[in-house]
C-alpha cells in the first residue's frame, strides 16, 4: 500500500503476535499505526458502497459479478466519482476469502494468472492490484460528484437484511436450519439489487411495518387462546 500511495487500510480480527510484528514494516509504520482494526468483515466494511472480493475462481463458484482485474479501475472511478466509498478485499494467505467473506462483496475480481498456477502470495496480490488501480489514477476524480442516487452502503444492506430475515423467520418461511443458508442468500440478493440509498430505506420501512403486523397478529392469536 505505501509502495503505491494507498493510506487506509482496516484490518479484520488479525492474529495478535504477527499484527504486532508487522507494525514494525520498513517504510510504513505511520499507515499501519492509523489502521483501523475490526472484529468482522460487516463491520469493517460498513460505510462502503462498492465490496470487491479477490479471489482465483479455480475452486469456487462465483455468486456474484466476476470482474476482470484490468477491468476494475473504470467501475472504483465511476463509484467514487458518485461519492461512494470502496473497499477491496483480501482474505488470509492460508485460505483467502471464505464463501461467507464474498457475501459481503457486491464484485469478485478475478487476477489473470496461469491456469497451471492460479494461487498467489497475499502481498503479490495486494501488490498487483494496486498497480492496476494507480495506472488508472489519472481517471479517479479528485472530488466527488454530489449525487441523488448514491448507493446504500454495506451496512445499511446488512440492517435491511435484518429486518427481512425478522420477517422471514415470523412468518415460518423456512426451517431453523435453512436460516444460515437464506441469511448468506439474502446478503447476495441485496448486493446484486444495486440499491440506492433511498430505496433502502423505503424498502427498509415497508418490511418493517410487514413485521409489525406478522408480530400484532401473533400477539393477538397469543391472546385469544
Amino acid at each position: 500500500m505505501a509502495n503505491f500511495g494507498l493510506r487506509r487500510l482496516s484490518v479484520v480480527a488479525p492474529f495478535d503476535p504477527t499484527w504486532r510484528e508487522a507494525r514494525s514494516a520498513v517504510g510504513a509504520p505511520e499507515l499501519l499505526i492509523n489502521s483501523l482494526e475490526s472484529a468482522t468483515l460487516a463491520e469493517a466494511v460498513a460505510s462502503c458502497t462498492l465490496v470487491v472480493g479477490t479471489g482465483t475462481l479455480t475452486r469456487r463458484k462465483p455468486e456474484q459479478h466476476v470482474v476482470p482485474l484490468p477491468d476494475l479501475a473504470p467501475l472504483v472511478s465511476q463509484e467514487l466519482a458518485h461519492g461512494g466509498r470502496v473497499a477491496i478485499v483480501f482474505g488470509s494467505e492460508k485460505h483467502g476469502l471464505t464463501r461467507d467473506d464474498l457475501s459481503y462483496c457486491h464484485l469478485l475480481v478475478e487476477i489473470p494468472t496461469d491456469p497451471q498456477q492460479p494461487s498467489m502470495n497475499l502481498g503479490q496480490a495486494v501488490a498487483v492490484c494496486l498497480y492496476e488501480l494507480i495506472r488508472s489514477a489519472e481517471s479517479l476524480p479528485a472530488t466527488p460528484i454530489p449525487s441523488a442516487t448514491s448507493a446504500a452502503s454495506s451496512g445499511r444492506l446488512d440492517l435491511l437484511a435484518g429486518v427481512i430475515e425478522e420477517v422471514m423467520q415470523a412468518a415460518g418461511y423456512s426451517p431453523r436450519a435453512m436460516q444460515p443458508a437464506n441469511r448468506h442468500d439474502l446478503r447476495l440478493l441485496l448486493r446484486r439489487l444495486s440499491l440506492s440509498a433511498h430505496d433502502n430505506r423505503r424498502i427498509l420501512g415497508l418490511f418493517r411495518r410487514i413485521l409489525w403486523r406478522l408480530k400484532l397478529g401473533q400477539d393477538n392469536d397469543r391472546k385469544s387462546r
